[in-house]
C-alpha cells in the first residue's frame, strides 16, 4: 500500500523551489498557499486539487492561515491538472485506510479549472510549458519587453530564471519520451531539440541523477509486466 501524509504549514511559511522524483496528488484541506511551478502560479485553497507529474518542481508560499495539505500517490492515468473535488473530508477519510482509494476517489471527482494568475511572468510560463523551444527574445520583443528585465522578473515569481525553466520543460519532455525511443542518443538529442548527445546527458543527468541510457534502462524495467 503506498504511503499517505498530511502536510502541515505555519503562516508565512515559504518553501523554496524544490523537485519531486514521483509524481503526487496535493489536495488542499485547509488554508490556503501559492504555488509557482510547472502548471503556473496557482492560488490554492480548501478543496482544490493539483496533480504533479513526475520530476516536477514548484515553491510554495503560505498565507496568513498556513495550510493542511493530504499527499496521496498519482493513479493510473492521472494527468498534470489542477481543479477541485468537492468534498476533500471523504478523501481524508479514505487516506486513513487506502491511500491508493483516496486518490481514487480524488480523481473521479475531479473537477478542472482554478484561479491562475495571469502576469506577464505566468504568461510566458505557460508559453513555455507548451513550447519548450520558445526563444525568450522573440517572446519579449513581442511583447515589448527587456530580454534582462523578463528574466529577473520571471527568476522573482518562480524562483529559476526562463532559460532553466525552458530547459526543465524539454528535459520532462525528453524523460518521457526516452523510453519508447528506438533510435540513437544522439538522434534523440537532436529530435528533442538538445544541442547535441552531451547537452542532452548533462540535462538529464541534473534532473535525474542518472545517465539517459541508465534511465531509459530502468524506465523499460519498471513498465515491464512481472515474470509468473
Amino acid at each position: 500500500m503506498s504511503a499517505a501524509g498530511i502536510g502541515r504549514h505555519m503562516a508565512g511559511e515559504c518553501l523554496p523551489r524544490h523537485r519531486h522524483a514521483r509524481g503526487y496528488i496535493a489536495l488542499v484541506l485547509g488554508g490556503g498557499y501559492e504555488e509557482a511551478g510547472d502548471q503556473g502560479r496557482l492560488n490554492a485553497r480548501a478543496g482544490m486539487t493539483i496533480v504533479h507529474g513526475d520530476w516536477t518542481a514548484h515553491s510554495d508560499r503560505f498565507g496568513a492561515s498556513g495550510a493542511q495539505v493530504l499527499n496521496l500517490p498519482v493513479v493510473a492515468a492521472a494527468l498534470p491538472a489542477a481543479g477541485y473535488i468537492s468534498d476533500p473530508d471523504t478523501a481524508a477519510r479514505l487516506a486513513e485506510r487506502d491511500p491508493v482509494a483516496a486518490a481514487t476517489y480524488v480523481c473521479d471527482n475531479f473537477r478542472s479549472g482554478v484561479e491562475r494568475r495571469d502576469d506577464w511572468p505566468d504568461l510566458l510560463a505557460g508559453a513555455l510549458a507548451v513550447d519548450p523551444d520558445l526563444t525568450l527574445g522573440h517572446w519579449a520583443e513581442a511583447m515589448g519587453f527587456d530580454r534582462a528585465s523578463v528574466s529577473r522578473g520571471f527568476a522573482r515569481a518562480y524562483g529559476v530564471t526562463p532559460k532553466r525553466f525552458r530547459l526543465e520543460a524539454r528535459t520532462r519532455r525528453a524523460l518521457a519520451a526516452l523510453p519508447s525511443w528506438r533510435g540513437s542518443l544522439a538522434e534523440f538529442a537532436a529530435d528533442q531539440g538538445f544541442a547535441d548527445q552531451a547537452h542532452l546527458a548533462r540535462s538529464v543527468v541534473a534532473m535525474t541523477g542518472m545517465a539517459p541510457v541508465r534511465f531509459r534502462a530502468k524506465s523499460v524495467q519498471a513498465a515491464a509486466p512481472p515474470r509468473g
